[in-house]
This record gives C-alpha cells, structure tokens and sequence, in this order.
C-alpha cells in the first residue's frame, strides 16, 4: 500500500502475522516493489547502491518520492530485487551499482559492501530473491 499523504509518523513501526516487521517511510524517485534502500535516523531513504551506510529496508511497493509506505525490516521477504538473474539461496547479499538492487557476487570478489542481515534463502528467479532478513545494515567498510 502505497499513501500520497503522510498517514502515521515516519519511524512507525508493524508486524505482520508470521512476525514480519515493518517501518513506515517516505519514498524516493524509481522505487520498485522489491527495491532495496537505506534510511537514516531522521528516515530519510535512498536506494541501495554501492557505499551505502545505514539502515536497509526492503520496497512493499513502488514508493516513489513524495509518497509514503511500509519497508520490511526483519523476515522471510518473497518480493526482494536481485541484479543478477543468478543470485543462488544460502548466501550474503551485496550492494551493487544497479540502484536498489543485490547481488550474492558468487564465485568472485563483492564489488559492494556486504548487506549485514540479509540472506538469500530461495534463488532468484526473475530478479526476485526470498530473502531472510534481520535488520540489514551497510557500513561501507571491508569485512573479512
């Protein structure tokens, strides 16, 4: 669900049934459903790229700027962007120069930085990844 109008305080935070969690923020220009983004303490969004730093959430729609809406935060997600068109289950996820998107840049060195808290558990299949996720972060710095 995708509001024109602001309709709870940036930050909010839902559940859903199987203990998904959510957090409600405004959007920005060429969300997708899917499309992966960092927010900032004041809730700012921009999409996921390369030397990202923050907070990750996961598009339950296409919300573009100046419009509002839900971002999973933790939980079994069906509708996550990969860039690959290969991305394999079981593995990390990576930040990519697509805008918005991940890879698990299997068989060879990240080009980005890992998304801490994210797991791809199904293969992708059409650029859609399940994906686990548990409050995913970036922090722009090599992890070995």
């Amino acid at each position: 669900m995708v509001d024109t109008q602001i309709r709870h305080p940036l930050g909010t935070r839902a559940f859903d049934a199987a203990g998904g969690e959510y957090i409600y923020l405004q959007g920005v220009a060429s969300t997708a459903i899917g499309s992966w983004a960092s927010f900032d303490e004041d809730h700012v969004t921009i999409l996921l790229t390369t030397n990202a730093v923050g907070r990750v959430g996961v598009a339950m729609a296409a919300i573009v700027a100046s419009s509002y809406g839900w971002y999973q935060i933790y939980g079994k997600n069906t509708v996550a962007l990969g860039v690959s068109g290969a991305d394999v289950a079981d593995e990390p996820v990576y930040t990519t120069g697509t805008a918005g998107s991940i890879d698990d840049h299997t068989g060879g060195d990240a080009s980005g930085e890992m998304v801490i808290g994210a797991i791809i558990r199904v293969a992708e299949s059409s650029n859609v990844c399940t994906m686990e996720l548990n409050y995913p972060f970036c922090i722009n710095a090599a992890i070995d």
